[in-house]
């Protein structure tokens, strides 16, 4: 129960990360008619940070912090979900 409880945060927080990144990105291109330039790379180097995050706190931390790694995972998953739309 514990495990796919928090699979269900992990799917549900990259998938919003990615959905307000995607609206974002819409609302940007329709009011200055670009995105900026290089914000794919950006993401992809903060999606390895949260990665590089997500490990430590897994590592380090016990049951009671579920959530805060439930949610560096989706903002690791949903980071990488947004360079491979993007591709």
């Amino acid at each position: 129960m514990t495990t796919a409880l928090r699979l269900g945060r992990i799917v549900v927080f990259a998938f919003v990360f990615f959905l307000a990144f995607t609206v974002s990105q819409r609302a940007t291109l329709a009011r200055y008619g670009e995105t900026v330039p290089g914000i794919v790379w950006a993401i992809a180097a903060l999606s390895v940070f949260f990665l590089g995050a997500a490990i430590a706190t897994e590592r380090t931390q016990g049951p009671d912090a579920n959530v805060r790694k439930d949610l560096l995972w989706g903002l690791v998953g949903g980071g990488f979900l947004i360079v491979v739309s993007r591709c």
